[in-house]
């Protein structure tokens, strides 16, 4: 299991669908070279330079933080079951519920749809909020994601970033 990187009143909570086999061995969050994760929370301003995944802990000092839909390792995503999905919807929002974050960004628009219940979900501010906090989906950074290359994505967590720094 990988731990999460969290804190209460995060600007913005990021939520990988589950941790990949890399990750899981490391202890990292987005762990595998080809995740585009760390290139683009740089490149979308979310962090002055881009981290490496064993610098995860750093996010908190930006107000980020990062956990998991689905705890349990695995090499692709499309290995945990929509039972996991709808548990770990559960789970992250108690978890929301208690740590307060701004904004919740699922990094994968199939994950949240199952997790929520909301198969009408497309990437980008959602209507659902846990509480106070609202929830954004974003492209999913794997290596694997070809419908989103690196600068459309960029633009997608921009939006986000912008977003997040109008809510304070």
């Amino acid at each position: 299991m990988i731990g999460d990187v969290v804190a209460e009143d995060l600007h913005v909570l990021f939520c990988g669908i589950n941790p990949g086999l890399m990750s899981a061995a490391t202890g990292h969050h987005f762990a595998r070279p080809g995740n585009r994760f760390w290139p683009v929370l740089h490149r979308s301003g979310f962090t002055p330079r881009q981290l490496a995944p064993a610098e995860q802990e750093e996010l908190l000092s930006y107000g980020l933080g990062i956990t998991n839909v689905v705890a349990r390792p695995s090499a692709r995503a499309d290995e945990v079951s929509k039972e996991e999905f709808r548990e770990g919807g559960l789970l992250l929002t108690e978890k929301v519920a208690r740590l307060r974050p701004r904004w919740l960004a699922v990094v994968g628009v199939t994950a949240y749809r199952i997790a929520f219940d909301d198969k009408h979900a497309v990437i980008g501010p959602q209507e659902r909020t846990i509480g106070a906090t609202r929830i954004w989906v974003l492209p999913n950074p794997s290596g694997l994601n070809a419908h989103w290359p690196l600068p459309r994505m960029t633009e997608e967590y921009e939006r986000l970033r912008a977003a997040a720094a109008a809510t304070g």
